[in-house]
């Protein structure tokens, strides 16, 4: 058994995990939902125990990760003016394939239409919480204390201290280059930690899916099935095709093996449902599975984790589309339009605010007029399809990595096409007779 284990790669161990994880939440809880003594110690003890435990594992390197890896790369340039150019690409291909995503989500929804015949007329009321306006979103981005920022996890204003640190680092001659030899050794370290959280996921996956599951009935998605469908369909077709279409073209790369090399971080990122807590498996993915050199991956990963909500986008596009239908209002052309201008625009607009996707959606429905109330109902499926949504924004963020990084030559092509690359980084060994 033991033996049989060490052969089987990670992705395979994750995915059993996930897989047991399932079929025992499901197990629970048509068959022990009234034992006082399984739910207690094991749904809310052990499984709830193991599952936070792993998730506050991936978060707590998520800082120190994004801090030092992006000083590495600032640092590591020789000219300056790089930066932006790099942030430029970036910003314009994750708000291009955003409005690509939510132009999709609501083209699918209008010719299926999931709302004809619903009857929102019960729906509960929704309270949205107030989004910040893009003027002090730009101002909150800038740290007045970074050792806060850090402290509260404002990726953000991380991002805006580490580049000016990378900098000055660059900027200072002989300091800064000890200094620098220092943060890269570092980064090998904290890349070797990620590699030992993740050579524990199986464990993590397997607590995750199992509390979910004993909780997530099928009777939600039932009613709400036509949403269900179109949203998940729209998901699976940005992730599968439009992604691979664009890396394709754009980058020439091989989609099926970029595919492929997703699957781990594509599966963190379902059973934990945050794109921030899936920040250190992306950026080991990126760079030590598919080439992409840090200088990149350190930059644009981070940032797409904060402001790139292809998923998040989609599921507005479908529930407004769905909401409308119910309620039975028409929609116009324009409203349409100001549907896709608003969701775009607000991925970095609420980038910081808990709760993101029903902050959006309640900006969107206010903006067209629909009224808050649908949220209330489709809030019984959103923990699932929260999950799917995060695993399409982390596959955009590695791609639009890839296409960014293969434009400024520092992607190693012979690294991308090895389907064993970053195998031996992951590998944990504990005794040197291993």
């Amino acid at each position: 058994m033991n033996k049989q284990t060490k052969k089987m790669s990670l992705t395979s161990r994750v995915l059993l995990g996930m897989f047991l994880g399932i079929v025992t939440g499901f197990a629970i809880r048509y068959l022990f939902a009234e034992d006082g003594f399984v739910n207690e110690y094991l749904v809310h003890g052990l499984f709830d125990v193991g599952g936070q435990i792993f998730v506050a594992t991936l978060k707590m390197l998520v800082v120190p990760l994004v801090f030092v890896s992006l000083v590495c790369g600032t640092s590591a340039l020789k000219d300056i003016s790089t930066l932006g150019r790099l942030g430029g690409k970036t910003l314009l291909f994750y708000l291009g394939s955003t409005a690509l995503a939510i132009v999709l989500a609501m083209s699918l929804a209008l010719l299926v239409g999931p709302g004809k015949g619903a009857d929102l007329s019960s729906a509960a009321s929704f309270t949205a919480k107030e989004a910040p306006s893009l003027g002090q979103v730009i101002i909150d981005m800038f740290p007045t204390n970074p050792v806060s920022s850090m402290a509260n996890g404002n990726t953000l204003q991380i991002i805006i201290f580490s580049l000016l640190f990378g900098i000055a680092i660059s900027l200072s001659g002989k300091a800064g280059e000890r200094l620098s030899f220092f943060f890269r050794d570092l980064n090998e370290v904290i890349l070797k930690l990620v590699a030992l959280m993740m050579n524990l996921a199986p464990y993590g996956v397997f607590c995750l899916m199992a509390k979910l599951f004993t909780t997530l009935g099928l009777s939600a998605i039932l009613s709400l099935f036509e949403y269900f469908f179109v949203l998940v369909a729209a998901l699976l077709i940005h992730a599968l095709l439009v992604y691979t279409t664009l890396l394709k073209v754009l980058s020439g790369l091989n989609p099926f093996i970029f595919l492929r090399k997703m699957e781990d971080a594509v599966m963190f990122a379902f059973s934990t449902a945050s794109s921030n807590a899936t920040i250190p498996v992306s950026m080991e993915t990126a760079s030590r599975r598919m080439g992409v050199d840090n200088k990149i991956a350190s930059f644009t990963i981070p940032l797409g984790a904060t402001i790139n909500m292809d998923g998040t986008a989609m599921m507005q596009g479908v529930a407004t589309v769905f909401i409308a239908q119910a309620f039975n209002v028409e929609l116009t052309l324009v409203d349409y339009l100001t549907v896709i201008l608003t969701a775009t625009l607000a991925s970095i607009g609420t980038a910081g605010v808990p709760g993101v996707g029903l902050v959006m959606l309640a900006m969107v429905l206010n903006q067209v007029g629909l009224p808050l109330e649908g949220i209330a109902l489709i809030m019984g499926v959103d923990r699932l399809l929260d999950m799917l949504r995060t695993a399409v924004n982390i596959t955009g963020d590695c791609a639009v990595t890839c296409i960014v990084a293969k434009s400024e030559n520092a992607l190693d092509e012979a690294r991308y096409n090895d389907m064993s690359a970053g195998q031996e980084e992951e590998t944990i060994r504990f005794s040197k007779s291993n």
